[in-house]
């Protein structure tokens, strides 16, 4: 059997989930008719602390609604070095809101300092305006870092001493809420915008949402449409949102157990680098020594061995746990992994 550790988005609708999709009463989301989308909006806005929210088909939509909603085209945003929105988005932003990003701190995080070390005042002669904060949180390429809650508020009230929007990459908010004994809503407490997504960690097939104000929400809807997110009896996806939410949340704690236990058989290679003290939520992202084989040679050589990981780059790996591994299939993985990286597998 394949142990799929690529993503948490390699995740598929249990039987009960699919079960509850089928059962969905849906309507005309386009027109706010669809009860089972109201339903999940106001559900995931609580949660979040926020005053409504609007579902979207994917997280990569969300964050490019975002944008589009808190900057303008040729404004700057300063992002954590290799977020998400810069790498992992086709340059989306670029295209889709025409923003600039200035990347910084360091380990997926930043503080206060380093906003206001970067941030460029509105009204310059040669300078882009500076009119947005983006944390993500969990971190990805970071390895899954959780942004430390003191450090966001910081940051978040020097950001408003500027005059500039905050919005949070959530997408695996949920984790981050896990791992820090801290509820969604203190975590997204300091954000004007939040994203989260219901396909990384919970198993639904796809959504995400977006939460704020009702103004801004109002304006994220409208940029929603002309991305081509015109939604109908969207419901039937909503309905295994609902149903992550409901039975898949308290889980994810096991997701992160799991992916210790697989650093921990991991870092027995010495050819791994990689601390298993540092994994605090399901992802693991772990470098190659000088004398480990290439990540394409590591990938091809898990993928003999039916265990799927993604390279990162040419000596970094990354592996995910989700609901559909089990702690056995973690723990043989990492044991398989560390074959490879000494070249004994």
């Amino acid at each position: 059997m394949t142990i799929d550790l690529r993503s948490d988005t390699v995740t598929r609708p249990s039987a009960a989930m699919r079960a509850a999709m089928a059962a969905a009463p849906v309507g005309d989301d386009q027109y706010g008719e669809d009860p089972t989308v109201n339903a999940l909006q106001e559900r995931v806005a609580a949660q979040l602390g926020k005053e409504c929210a609007i579902f979207l088909p994917s997280g990569t939509m969300a964050n490019q609604v975002a944008l589009r909603t808190l900057t303008r085209p040729g404004d700057d945003v300063l992002v954590s070095r290799e977020s998400h929105a810069v790498w992992h988005e086709m340059g989306g932003s670029a295209a889709n809101a025409g923003v600039q990003f200035t990347e910084i701190g360091t380990g997926g995080t930043f503080d206060a300092a380093d906003v206001l070390a970067a941030a460029k005042p509105r009204g310059h002669p040669i300078y882009p305006p500076t009119t947005l904060v983006e944390i993500e949180n969990t971190h990805n390429r970071s390895g899954g870092v959780v942004v430390p809650q003191d450090m966001v508020e910081r940051v978040c009230a020097a950001a408003r001493g500027r005059g500039l929007a905050t919005f949070l990459d959530g997408a695996r908010l949920w984790n981050a809420a896990i791992a820090s004994r801290r509820k969604e809503a203190e975590l997204a407490a300091p954000f004007d915008l939040v994203a989260v997504s219901l396909s990384k960690g919970l198993g639904a097939p796809g959504g995400s949402l977006l939460a704020g104000s009702r103004a801004t929400i109002d304006l994220a809807i409208r940029y929603r449409r002309m991305f081509g997110g015109a939604m109908r009896q969207v419901g039937i996806l909503a309905a295994a949102g609902v149903y992550a939410l409901d039975h898949n949340l308290a889980r994810l704690a096991d997701d992160h157990a799991n992916a210790r236990l697989f650093a921990s058989r991991l870092a027995q290679s010495r050819n791994a680098v990689l601390d298993p003290e540092t994994v605090q939520t399901n992802i693991v992202v772990f470098g190659l020594g000088a004398d480990a084989p290439d990540g394409a040679e590591v990938v091809s050589a898990a993928r003999e061995r039916g265990v799927l990981v993604f390279a990162f780059g040419p000596r970094t790996i990354r592996a995910v746990t989700h609901l559909d591994v089990t702690r056995a299939q973690c723990g043989q993985a990492g044991d398989i992994l560390a074959a490879i990286v000494e070249r004994t597998g």
